[in-house]
């Protein structure tokens, strides 16, 4: 292999790796969101027990939804770790084509539109999660609160 195969090898590999990064920290922000729906599910699940009767409808539907939340995030996090695998393989395919001088166009196309599917699919997950986090808001604020809160909104 010479410099300007490898230079242009490098230069192919430079989207992959930025994705790879980006998705990083996309990743970084779904596991914080994670951890925070874990930690407070735990803290309502020790205020459950300990909770009256009148108390527990409304803290069973605030798990309810937690648990929701932390399904949903799971799957976003797969879904996103699956994108920086596939772009991973895409720079190593890149640089094995090269060194095995393969024509692997429709591999390396094939394995670009997964990694953007899978980050994709992600994102829809991730907008999901916001939605349902706004309904255990809602829970948390009582009926009263949440139409206050809404006339500010509107109005």
């Amino acid at each position: 292999m010479h410099f300007t195969e490898l230079l242009s090898i490098l230069q192919a590999s430079v989207s992959p790796v930025i994705l790879i990064s980006g998705v990083g920290l996309l990743i970084l922000s779904m596991t914080n969101r994670f951890a925070r729906v874990v930690d407070r599910t735990r803290q309502l699940t020790t205020t459950f027990r300990n909770a009256p009767e009148s108390e527990r409808k409304r803290l069973q539907s605030q798990l309810t939804i937690f648990y929701r939340r932390a399904r949903i995030l799971r799957a976003a996090i797969s879904f996103a770790s699956l994108s920086v695998l596939m772009a991973a393989v895409l720079v190593i395919s890149l640089f094995l084509s090269a060194l095995w001088r393969a024509d692997v166009v429709v591999v390396g196309a094939a394995l670009f539109a997964l990694c953007l599917g899978s980050l994709i699919f992600s994102l829809i997950l991730f907008l999901q999660d916001l939605n349902v986090s706004l309904a255990a808001l809602r829970l948390e604020m009582g009926p009263d609160h949440s139409k206050t809160a809404g006339e500010k909104v509107e109005g």
